[in-house]
């Protein structure tokens, strides 16, 4: 049986390893770099898997759900650090989309063609 969790559960479950195994959260400077580093191999492997470009060796040891997984936690990271509810931000998130896009998708003709 495959294990769920929440997002809450999940910025818990990080905050509890930073704090035991981590020893302490890395500054927010340095967890947006590692975001943007960790975002960037993840750009790696779509652009190669979906994109023109061939895999190098280097490449084949990358799988694309580890990267996003590992794009989430730094999120997570950085969200806890500064005090950000991941839960709440994605539900306003989701609101002000519905509200604010609620037929512009569908009135774009470059997405029907």
């Amino acid at each position: 049986m495959k294990q769920k969790m929440t997002i809450e559960e999940a910025q818990q479950s990080v905050d509890h390893w930073i704090k035991t195994v981590g020893v302490r959260y890395f500054s927010e400077l340095t967890n947006m770099a590692v975001l943007t580093e960790e975002v960037g191999e993840l750009a790696r492997i779509v652009a190669r898997t979906y994109g023109d470009q061939s895999f190098k060796n280097s490449d084949l040891k990358h799988n694309l759900a580890d990267e996003m997984a590992d794009v989430l936690w730094v999120l997570i990271c950085l969200a806890n650090q500064t005090g950000v509810n991941l839960t709440d931000a994605f539900l306003k998130n989701m609101e002000k989309k519905n509200t604010r896009d609620h037929d512009r998708h569908q009135k774009n003709k470059k997405l029907k063609e």
